[in-house]
């Protein structure tokens, strides 16, 4: 399995979330913008003032599981940066309804094959 590329350094997520549009789902919201590279690079941010390690580390990983498998759906060239939507009790965290507002966001955006 290819790795995925992902945004570490603070001024990376800086850029996409000055630069890049935002699309506000249920549960996420997503920043997106386009990059000079053949590839997505996408990055994971969650504040530390919403809940514990343990929850912030499950809801990274619901998150990338959904991305993992559209990943090869979107077209190439973009960074992506996705927050929680603070407004969202983390105990209404649902694997679907994160999938269904990737979906729709990146068919907003038009980067959706």
């Amino acid at each position: 399995m290819k790795k995925m590329k992902t945004l570490k350094k603070n001024y990376e997520f800086q850029n996409v979330l000055k630069r890049g549009k935002f699309y506000v789902g249920k549960q996420i919201i997503v920043y997106i913008e386009k990059n000079r590279e053949e590839e997505n690079i996408f990055g994971i941010a969650i504040s530390k003032k919403l809940c514990t390690a343990v929850i912030r580390n499950f809801i990274k990983r619901k998150i990338r599981e959904n991305y993992r498998l559209l990943q090869g759906n979107l077209k190439k060239g973009y960074n992506i940066v996705f927050l929680w939507n603070k407004n969202v009790p983390v105990e209404n965290l649902d694997y679907h309804i994160i999938e269904k507002d990737m979906q729709t966001i990146f068919e907003k955006a038009g980067i959706l094959i």
